[in-house]
């Protein structure tokens, strides 16, 4: 248990459990995904982005979050996803990590639900050829399964070097 989870949930180790499972659920392509609710800043529309030279396919730019640069990063592109289009459905939801500020581009946003322990799965194992270290486990929603992600371990891979510098932006080679 992290001690942000006691403070916020009031000190109880079973609302702590709660609190880690309330997630914000969104979906790229056919699939739906959920992160932690607690590291959700704020949901916007999809905007203009500024490029970076040279960056990454999946890094879109940046934005000014008021007064904050925030990289951005197309979860589509970065989850290798055949098609992805930008409409007015197309999402940007702004996390709040440990040591930035994120934005993560999505196809929509669903809702914010609990998921207990009982419907939560680990992750399966698919060998080398699949990197499922940010998958921290799969949840059962009605008819359909969840992903859920640890957008922390997600965004802190050796390939997201590129956003490390002092919680900017460096060279990416």
């Amino acid at each position: 248990m992290t001690p942000e989870l006691l403070t916020l949930s009031g000190g109880s180790r079973a609302q702590a459990a709660v609190a880690a499972s309330e997630l914000l659920t969104f979906s790229l392509g056919a699939e739906y995904y959920g992160v932690d609710i607690l590291k959700v800043q704020e949901i916007r529309g999809y905007d203009t982005v500024t490029r970076i030279p040279d960056a990454p396919n999946w890094l879109k730019g940046v934005i000014n979050l008021r007064g904050t640069i925030v990289p951005v990063i197309d979860l589509r592109i970065k989850f290798r996803l055949s098609k992805v289009e930008y409409n007015e459905f197309t999402v940007m939801i702004i996390l709040s990590l440990s040591n930035r500020t994120v934005g993560i581009v999505v196809d929509a946003v669903s809702d914010v639900t609990q998921l207990s322990v009982d419907q939560i799965k680990p992750a399966p194992e698919f060998g080398a050829g699949v990197d499922t270290q940010y998958i921290s486990g799969l949840g059962a929603l009605d008819d359909r399964m969840l992903i859920l992600v640890d957008i922390e371990r997600l965004l802190q891979a050796d390939d997201l070097a590129v956003l490390a510098a002092g919680g900017g932006l460096a060279a990416h080679h």
